[in-house]
Formats: C-alpha cells, structure tokens, sequence
C-alpha cells in the first residue's frame, strides 16, 4: 500500500464517522426539542 492510499482511506473513515456523527447528534437536538414541546 502506497502513502497516498492510506491517507485517502483514513480520509474516507474520518469522513464517514464525521457524518454518521452530525447525523446521529442531529437526532439528539431533534428529540430533545421535541421532549420540551
């Protein structure tokens, strides 16, 4: 494996946990918001 292919993947990971994280704390503020009302 080459350099370049290593920090493309650890790019790809950081990115897909990146995403999974917003979406997941999107969903908290969600139910929260809706826990209040």
């Amino acid at each position: 494996m080459s350099a370049g292919a290593v920090t493309m993947m650890i790019i790809g990971i950081v990115i897909i946990w990146g995403g999974l994280g917003a979406s997941i704390l999107h969903a908290i503020k969600k139910s929260k918001q809706r826990a209040r009302i």
